[in-house]
């Protein structure tokens, strides 16, 4: 992991089209601005993390009917 430290205004760029800006710092908390292209995704992680999950469960349901359709076309 990279690590860089950076003041309120300054910012890091990634690639050619991401900028992330340090907004505010307040206490505990810090405000980011991101500018990124509409086609690249931007999530909090935690939101990430439970859009990944949900994806796992809906490929799982898909595999369980098609199991389900299958075992059905057997009989």
């Amino acid at each position: 992991m990279l690590i860089l430290n950076r003041k309120k205004d300054e910012s890091i760029q990634i690639g050619d089209d991401i900028e992330i800006k340090v907004v505010a710092v307040e206490g505990d908390q810090i405000k980011i601005g991101i500018e990124a292209p509409r086609s690249v995704d931007v999530y909090r992680k935690e939101i990430y993390i439970k859009i990944q999950e949900e994806n796992q469960e809906a490929s799982n349901a898909s595999d369980d009917l098609i199991n389900l359709l299958k075992s059905f076309k057997k009989e």
